[in-house]
C-alpha cells in the first residue's frame, strides 16, 4: 500500500478513497447496474429519503455525511476504484473508542468484479488501515447467512466466525439473523504477513 494522502489508500490493483460530488454519474451507473445483486443484502431506505442513485443533491449529502463522520472519527467510507472505475465501496463504521476501540467493516462490489480477489484486497487494505492507522483493537463484520459471496471474503481473510446473532438487523423490511465475524489486533499481527502476501502483493 502506498498512501498518497490521508484519504487515498493504494493496493496492488485498486485504490480506496472517499466518494466526492463528481463521482455521482459513476455511482449511479454502478448502483443501478447492480441493483438486483445488492438489494437483497441491504436495509430499505428511510421513507421519504431521496434516492442517491437518481438525485444528485442526495448523493452530495451522502458524501458530506461520510466526510463529517470521518472528521469526527465515527466512520470511514471509501469507494473502491479499479482501473479508475468505481466498482464498489468499503467502510469502517460504528467506530467506538474508550474501552472498545472497535468498528464494523462493510463492503460491496459490482457483480462483474466478484470472484476476482478485488473485494478481499479492499477489505485487507481496510483492515490494515483500521489496525495500523486507527489503532483499533477489534474489527467485526455481520453478514446474512445466505450471503455466500460476502462470507467467503471474510473467511478468506481469516476473520473468526463467532456465531449467529438472531434478528440483528432489518434487511428489506425483515429482521435478519447475521453471522458475526471478527478479528482483533493480535490476530491481525499474527496473520498480517500471510494476508499481505495473499492479497496485497
Amino acid at each position: 500500500m502506498t498512501s498518497r494522502s490521508s484519504i487515498f489508500i493504494d493496493g496492488p490493483r485498486i485504490t480506496l478513497r472517499p466518494l466526492k460530488d463528481s463521482d455521482f454519474e459513476a455511482w449511479r451507473e454502478v448502483r443501478n447496474a447492480n441493483r438486483d445483486w445488492l438489494e437483497p443484502w441491504e436495509p430499505l431506505p428511510d421513507s421519504g429519503t431521496p434516492d442517491a442513485t437518481s438525485d444528485k443533491s442526495a448523493f452530495r449529502s451522502r458524501c458530506a455525511a461520510w466526510d463529517r463522520q470521518r472528521q469526527f472519527d465515527a466512520a470511514y467510507g471509501n469507494g473502491i476504484f479499479y482501473q479508475d472505475t468505481l466498482i464498489g465501496e468499503v467502510s469502517l463504521g460504528s467506530v467506538q473508542r474508550g474501552p472498545f476501540q472497535s468498528a464494523y467493516v462493510g463492503y460491496w462490489i459490482a457483480e462483474q468484479h466478484a470472484g476476482k480477489g478485488l473485494a478481499p484486497e479492499a477489505v485487507a487494505l481496510t483492515l490494515r488501515f483500521g489496525f495500523d492507522t486507527l489503532r483499533l483493537h477489534r474489527i467485526e463484520a455481520a453478514i446474512v447467512p445466505r450471503n455466500a459471496a460476502s462470507r467467503r471474503v471474510a473467511e478468506k481473510l481469516g476473520l473468526r466466525n463467532e456465531g449467529t446473532s438472531i434478528g440483528l438487523l432489518q434487511i428489506r423490511g425483515v429482521y435478519e439473523d447475521h453471522v458475526r465475524y471478527a478479528m482483533v489486533s493480535s490476530e491481525w499481527e499474527d496473520r498480517r504477513a500471510q494476508i499481505e502476501s495473499d492479497f496485497l502483493s
